[in-house]
């Protein structure tokens, strides 16, 4: 699409020659006054508008402060016969983007309204991708409704426009990061950096010189000074993922920060104080770390002002169906192809599972089923074995003492269990698995009439 460009200027041959200059690479409209240019904006959107300073009537600032309030606001060049720091300063400080000098040079012109093209195209680019992250990472990109679920979003929302350390704590993979993310979306900070550091996969000097930097020849191959992760997230949030991890000295440098907000480069003396959130993340017990002498007490209050826990996937059985039906969009989507159907039986058994790998786990499922199956019907029989054996012991588990003992299995029940089993190992093959069980197909058809809920078959 061509470019749109408004000149504005109350000289005619001096807008008709812009106009005949620029209008091979650009669609030019022109007005004579500030009155025609408002009326022009109101008309069509604009991407650029270039107007003069000193007009009869309204002048250009006036141009300047209605073209900013339009909602798709071009960028705004100013053109002056009187140039001044004075004109240029109050120009700039309305919204334009630069200004020139009467006679106008063409070339210049094209020059600065490239330019001014380009700036607009990136920041209407980082608006849509605050709006994307805003999507993302808000309370509604946190996908699922179950009870134990609606606690930690509730906990979220409470802290989030706070300044209070977090620590959230759960097993690997139930999304302690996203909601890290969450909390820096939906508080002050979530136009500042939201910066992540996972300490387990660093080396102790690795990890120090990461967070805090290091100042140039603090150690062998240290070439250059280098800003740490705390100092890139300066007015927003650093997420520490697998905070139990760090080593005693890390430790006292990250308590240090905590009780003086400053820290210090590997290498340097010199106190940079700074403005950061910190959120903590860990799969492992801190408190044990602190009795068994590997964590800091002191730093533990510190991270612990506020306890995130996020619950494993099979205590929010009710979010699996939800889960599923979004990450196979996604990755649908994320791949160009259609999404598979998950069937009844199927559901059920993914419901059933354990997911000891949590939404990680479910993640690379679906991943799995969208390249595999490629929109066809995803049943029982075709998931891999190891879900319904998992799922299969879950089931099985003795009773707790003193629960009352589950009445064995009628003969009814013990039949259709075999039948199931049966249709499974066979991947829905009636013929097969009336082989299986030593009855006719027209026996195991039968059955299956009987009970309809077993035949997940075409």
């Amino acid at each position: 699409m061509i470019p749109t460009v408004l000149i504005v200027d109350d000289e005619r041959h001096t807008r008709e020659g812009l106009q005949q200059a620029l209008e091979d690479n650009f669609d030019v409209s022109v007005a004579g006054s500030a009155d025609e240019a408002f009326n022009q904006l109101g008309a069509q959107e604009f991407d650029v508008v270039v107007t003069d300073l000193r007009m009869p009537g309204k002048s250009g600032l006036k141009v300047i402060d209605k073209a900013l309030t339009m909602p798709n606001r071009p960028a705004v060049l100013m053109m002056t016969a009187y140039g001044s720091i004075d004109t240029a300063v109050e120009a700039m400080r309305r919204g334009a983007v630069d200004f020139l000098t009467k006679p106008v040079n063409i070339e210049r012109l094209e020059i600065l309204i490239n330019r001014a093209l380009k700036n607009r195209t990136l920041e209407v680019e980082v608006q849509q991708l605050h709006e994307r992250l805003d999507e993302k990472f808000n309370f509604n990109g946190i996908v699922g409704d179950s009870p134990k679920l609606k606690e930690v979003i509730d906990r979220v929302k409470l802290v989030a426009p706070s300044k209070a350390t977090i620590l959230v704590e759960g097993e690997s993979g139930t999304g302690k990061e996203l909601i890290a993310q969450a909390i820096h979306q939906s508080s002050p900070r979530a136009r500042a950096a939201f910066v992540a550091v996972h300490c387990a996969a660093l080396s102790e000097n690795l990890l120090e010189s990461e967070i805090f930097g290091h100042e140039k020849g603090s150690f062998t191959g240290a070439m250059e000074r280098r800003i740490g992760r705390f100092e890139a997230a300066d007015g927003g949030t650093l997420f520490l993922d697998e905070i139990g991890e760090i080593s005693a000295s890390t430790q006292v440098k990250l308590l240090r920060f905590l009780e003086t907000k400053s820290i210090e480069r590997v290498g340097g003396s010199k106190q940079i104080d700074l403005d950061v959130r910190l959120v903590a993340a860990t799969n492992r017990n801190l408190e044990g770390l602190v009795r068994e002498g590997k964590f800091r007490e002191d730093l533990f209050f510190r991270l612990n002002v506020v306890s995130i826990i996020m619950p494993p996937l099979r205590e929010r059985r009710e979010d699996i169906s939800s889960l599923l039906a979004h990450y196979l969009k996604h990755f649908a989507q994320e791949n160009g192809l259609p999404a598979p159907e998950v069937e009844a039986g199927a559901l059920a058994t993914l419901e059933a599972y354990r997911w000891p790998g949590n939404i990680r786990e479910l993640r690379n499922f679906c991943e799995n089923a969208v390249v595999l199956h490629r929109g066809g019907k995803l049943t029982e029989y075709e998931i891999d074995p190891k879900f319904r054996g998992e799922g299969a012991v879950a089931a099985a588990q003795p009773a707790a003492e003193g629960a009352p003992a589950k009445s064995p299995l009628s003969v009814e029940e013990n039949e259709k269990r075999l039948l199931r089993e049966a249709l499974i190992k066979a991947r829905g093959n009636r013929t097969k698995a009336a082989q299986l069980m030593g009855i006719s197909r027209r026996t195991l058809h039968r059955k299956l009439v009987l009970w309809p809920e077993l035949d997940t078959t075409d």
